[in-house]
């Protein structure tokens, strides 16, 4: 918080962030905060950063620091659209510094200045655009046998379940299909919860508007990654045939892990 501060002091407060994902919240924003992002893992080649701004965030702007340099990546006025997820390369892998800027008030109301953000380290990710980092996972073509078995043992989210819909949203080039869930073998977070109702098990999986996914009748097992409290959608196979591949893989002893 900016009230905890020394009033005369012109110091920037510093804080150091270990984690490759986390958040950040800067409550009565003032002067100036200097945030490092330097995860623990030493050989991780971290080569994008992404950014999401709460949907109330107000108070402050964010920078990168490039070589001296400060180059807004998050302003104020922009901080009020929820999906808006801003990337940039990281120069150096191991450390990569945030600069927020307070904004000039009057009085001391209460503004909250929070985002989310995660550092990646897949080469096709890096660039400017949130989508290019979902491609990581939406690969919009179906996933080869020895993808599909390591799907299982790496992804955030493992679920057998049903299409209920899908919706289409042109304007952020992105899909949402609402899935009917039997069985969560494993998720990260909540996403698939349980309806207090109907006691179906339910939740929604991004992708690609250019996959053009489509309702399709059957079981399928969907896998994946989450980013920023989403599931964008990885390998998606009918269930049968995951289980033909599988069964095969394991009598060979060739499964990567246990299903």
């Amino acid at each position: 918080s900016g009230l905890s501060w020394e009033p005369g002091s012109r110091a920037v407060e510093q804080v150091h962030l270990r984690c490759t994902e986390g958040s950040l919240e800067w409550m009565y924003p003032a002067r100036a905060l200097r945030v490092v992002l330097e995860p623990n893992l030493a050989s991780a080649q971290h080569t994008t950063v992404c950014i999401k701004p709460a949907s109330d965030f107000q108070g402050a702007s964010i920078y990168v620091e490039r070589a001296g340099q400060l180059h807004l990546v998050v302003s104020e006025a922009e901080g009020a659209q929820p999906r808006h997820v801003s990337c940039f390369s990281a120069h150096t892998p191991q450390r990569v510094a945030l600069f927020l800027q307070a904004s000039p008030q009057r009085d001391i109301s209460r503004r909250t200045a929070s985002f989310q953000y995660e550092l990646l380290s897949n080469q096709s990710t890096a660039g400017p655009d949130f989508k290019k980092m979902a491609l990581v996972e939406a690969m919009c073509r179906p996933c080869d046998n020895m993808e599909l078995l390591m799907a299982i043992c790496s992804s955030d989210f493992v679920v057998k379940g049903s299409i209920q819909s899908v919706s289409h949203d042109s304007e952020n080039h992105m899909s949402q299909v609402d899935v009917r869930v039997q069985k969560v073998y494993r998720q990260k977070n909540r996403i698939f919860q349980q309806e207090e109702g109907s006691g179906e098990w339910r939740g929604p999986i991004q992708t690609l508007l250019q996959c053009k996914v489509k309702k399709g009748g059957g079981d399928f097992l969907f896998t994946g990654n989450e980013h920023f409290g989403e599931a964008w959608l990885g390998c998606a196979p009918r269930f049968k045939d995951f289980m033909l591949v599988y069964q095969a893989a394991r009598e060979r002893g060739a499964n990567p892990c246990e299903f």
